[in-house]
């Protein structure tokens, strides 16, 4: 069941859960706020507590409308491009040929046909930051199947306009933003190790948290640091490890 609740000018959606504990949550890229409540709780009880929290979610739409933005990218020659955290510069070449992406030092090359649109240069990028991810993502989800004790049976990549990944524990399936690509690797690990925390903990509550300290101590300042780097431009992603009070 999903309501809203109006606070002055402040709109929060909430919805009850099979959950023991409150979870308050303020999205990027605007700052969205949703309050997760148990079944239980009353939404008079429900507006009291996000009334409590006032000061600590303005605190955190403030330092998301501070947050730096990428501008859209429009593949052209000489472009910057993040790869793992590092700026590259974009070289364009064109070929009657099957279109590449090839990565040295310091400089991507894309090879296209020529008269090529500006949506398929991106649908090719986005098909070699894929490709990346492919040859990083299961050596990370093997590392962590035994320290977790459980066996993640896929996952999937792909654009998330609203978060860095999601699990579905019932299918033991995780899901990856391939904006994560452009992160450095072990913010990539931080989100992985989070979804997979999920299989053993659907929600994010105290035992979650627990676990993920435990496995990941460092999981806060990831967090931190995740939430910190420039957003998309086109495809602004909301961080899976939401902003919580805790």
């Amino acid at each position: 069941m999903t309501e809203t609740i109006q606070i002055g000018a402040l709109e929060i959606r909430v919805t009850q859960k099979e959950i023991k504990n409150v979870h308050l949550s303020v999205h990027p890229p605007d700052g969205r706020v949703t309050l997760a409540t148990p079944r239980t709780t009353r939404l008079e009880v429900a507006r009291a507590y996000a009334i409590s929290r006032l000061g600590w979610i303005r605190e955190q739409q403030r330092r998301l409308r501070a947050q730096a933005r990428e501008t859209p990218r429009a593949f052209i020659e000489r472009e910057s491009h993040y790869l793992w955290g590092r700026r590259h510069l974009l070289t364009v070449c064109f070929s009657d040929a099957k279109p590449s992406v090839k990565l040295d030092h310091k400089r991507i090359t894309l090879t296209l046909r020529p008269g090529s649109s500006k949506p398929k240069r991106a649908e090719v990028v986005h098909q070699w930051h894929k490709h990346l991810l492919h040859a990083v993502v299961p050596g990370i989800i093997a590392k962590w199947e035994p320290t977790l004790g459980v066996s993640v049976r896929g996952y999937f990549l792909q654009r998330m306009k609203t978060k860095w990944g999601s699990c579905n524990h019932r299918a033991r399936h995780i899901r990856l933003n391939t904006e994560l690509v452009k992160k450095p690797k072990d913010l990539l690990e931080y989100v992985i190790v989070h979804e997979m925390v999920h299989l053993l903990e659907p929600t994010h509550s105290e035992r979650f948290i627990a676990i993920l300290r435990k496995h990941y101590p460092t999981w806060r300042e990831a967090r931190s640091e995740l939430n910190a780097l420039p957003l998309s431009g086109e495809c602004p992603p909301q961080c899976t490890p939401r902003l919580h009070p805790r």
